[in-house]
């Protein structure tokens, strides 16, 4: 990261906590679109402080997972502290690390808020600072306890997101009364991220449409409503004719009794996937449910005399998993079962074109046009219904993406 490139907007994460004497602001909400370079920033700004101000102190960084933190934030943060003249100390087993000086040391803490139970992990601390990577993916309840063990005179919060719906916990009662709660608000767009190149900033702005547009590009809080994958266009998307040979095989597998059974078989070629035919079994429609083996002989029939690479099942189905398992002809892996990252990941390989559907998977392209958000839900969560062919892609995209590969570049572009 080169840290004389920086826009107006990014330098004032480093500032905000200095600008006065006693510092005005308890904290600072950084939010806005994806890569314009807010986390990055205001992660070195974290360290900085923290060791200006604090000696033998304990501190907080909160991500979704720790696998995460650990991932996307600690190893830059580390390369970070240790390039300035700090020294690192990780203790990997322990989930912290240690950052010293010649004469200050502070032990930051690793922790992970994927849920409601999370928050009793982070209780009965006492936290000089936090600072909460991806703030809106992580549970209310978690976020205010690790808040609440900021007690510390000094001590400061560090909030950073991309945006969710306008209803969102977060931003009706952090955002829109950050000044009562004396937060210093900075809101990001890709603009604001001078080492992003007008090539990337097209080719974010390609890959979203719709509310994640907004979200993700104009950095604006709003809500999803209509079809879920606006950007699928028959034209674009659907297949009349397949390529003659393909490089690898995998089925995807949705899995249901009384609701539809979805099975897809997908093929490589020339980095282009391809749902190349289909399984579809509605019980209800049909009036008989079938068994785990009738649906697994189904399966063979689809697969045919292809080698297939693995079967991403339906995390749900459990006795179908083992059914697969028992015949011992396939290999069988649980899917990933995070549904709105999975839709997000569709969206972007259906806006770059790594998927095509062929016309003989009526239910799949039929289910494209009826996969709805449910408007009358709090939070974004489609529809429960024409959604069996659509898990099924969910589970497969969700497996075999890799947009953080292809797309993101490392440094100030997170």
């Amino acid at each position: 990261m080169k840290l004389k490139m920086l826009s107006d907007k990014q330098k004032k994460i480093f500032t905000w906590w200095k600008n006065k004497e006693p510092c005005e602001f308890d904290g600072i909400i950084c939010d806005g679109a994806v890569r314009s370079g807010k986390t990055t920033c205001m992660s070195y700004s974290f360290v900085v402080w923290s060791m200006l101000s604090f000696n033998h102190s304990n501190f907080a960084i909160c991500g979704k997972t720790i696998s995460s933190v650990k991932r996307n934030f600690l190893e830059p943060l580390i390369a970070f502290s240790r390039e300035i003249g700090f020294n690192v100390e990780q203790k990997a087993s322990k989930n912290y690390i240690e950052i010293s000086s010649a004469k200050y040391r502070n032990r930051y803490y690793i922790f992970g808020g994927k849920d409601e139970g999370s928050a009793a992990i982070i209780q009965g601390m006492t936290l000089s600072g936090v600072l909460f990577d991806e703030t809106a993916l992580m549970p209310r309840s978690f976020v205010e306890q690790a808040v609440a063990r900021c007690s510390v005179p000094g001590s400061k919060l560090w909030f950073n997101c991309n945006p969710e719906s306008s209803s969102h916990w977060f931003k009706r009662e952090w955002i829109d009364k950050c000044k009562e709660k004396r937060l210093y608000h900075l809101h990001f767009t890709l603009d604001d991220n001078p080492a992003l190149s007008k090539k990337i900033k097209d080719r974010y702005k390609r890959l979203y449409s719709g509310a994640f547009y907004e979200r993700f590009i104009l950095g604006k809080w709003c809500d999803v409503t209509g079809l879920i994958y606006p950007m699928f266009k028959e034209k674009l998307h659907v297949a009349r004719l397949l390529p003659e040979s393909f490089e690898r095989y995998i089925v995807s597998c949705d899995y249901g009794t009384v609701n539809p059974s979805s099975f897809g078989l997908w093929g490589l070629s020339n980095g282009i996937w391809y749902r190349i035919s289909e399984y579809y079994y509605d019980s209800k429609k049909e009036g008989m449910q079938r068994t785990d083996e009738e649906h697994y002989a189904a399966l063979e029939r689809l697969c045919g005399d292809r080698k297939i690479e693995k079967i991403i099942c339906d995390p749900s189905a459990a006795s179908f998993i083992t059914c697969i398992r028992r015949h011992g002809k396939f290999a069988v892996t649980p899917a990933k079962n995070d549904v709105l990252s999975g839709i997000r990941r569709v969206g972007d390989m259906l806006s770059s074109g790594k998927i095509k559907i062929s016309s003989a998977c009526t239910d799949c392209i039929r289910e494209f046009s009826l996969y709805r958000w449910d408007d009358s839900a709090a939070a974004d969560r489609p529809l429960k219904e024409n959604d069996h062919a659509m898990d099924d892609l969910r589970y497969f995209v969700s497996d075999i993406y890799k947009g953080d590969d292809c797309f993101f570049v490392m440094s100030l572009e997170r």
